[in-house]
């Protein structure tokens, strides 16, 4: 009788992890696993947000590297390409966090910073100061990344165009 309780009670879970979940069944579960980095309505804590900035960082500077290295860009002029400090029609204040954003004189430092401003404020929809505020979200491997931009970019430019 006690082989029979736990057989039904095991054949129950088995049937249970089968069957699609009620958040699944309402549209709220994206089938894949990295669809939770798209997800607005997903829970994070803090360490996994500035996990997930740190990745999306590394990827902005893998890619501009090799766009960089590829059409060729040579010299520390791409580095300090100055960029307006705001737009003359902006009506953005000098306390709004985006007029940070454009106060960056690097392009791939205001590149880098626009996408995780982008992903945290307006994809994630989540706010910041629970997070450590805009300047841990914005810094969060943003030097890391830049090396990593720097070495793909002279790798790339390095291979394919001497």
């Amino acid at each position: 009788m006690k082989k029979s309780k736990a057989a039904a009670a095991s054949a129950s879970a088995a049937a249970a992890a089968r069957q699609p979940s009620h958040a699944a069944q309402n549209g709220h579960v994206l089938p894949s696993k990295l669809a939770r980095y798209l997800d607005p309505e997903a829970s994070w804590d803090k360490d996994q947000l500035l996990d997930a900035v740190h990745w999306i960082r590394q990827a902005v500077g893998l890619a501009c590297g090799l766009l960089w290295g590829a059409v060729p860009l040579v010299g520390a002029f791409w580095i300090a390409l100055s960029v307006p400090s705001l737009p003359p029609s902006s009506n953005l204040k000098s306390s709004d966090p985006l007029s940070r954003i454009y106060q960056l004189r690097d392009p791939f430092f205001t590149i880098s910073t626009v996408i995780v401003h982008l992903y945290y404020a307006y994809l994630l929809k989540i706010d910041e100061e629970d997070f450590g505020g805009h300047a841990a979200l914005l810094q969060e491997g943003l030097f890391a990344s830049f090396t990593l931009f720097l070495l793909s970019w002279t790798l790339v430019y390095s291979l394919v165009h001497f």
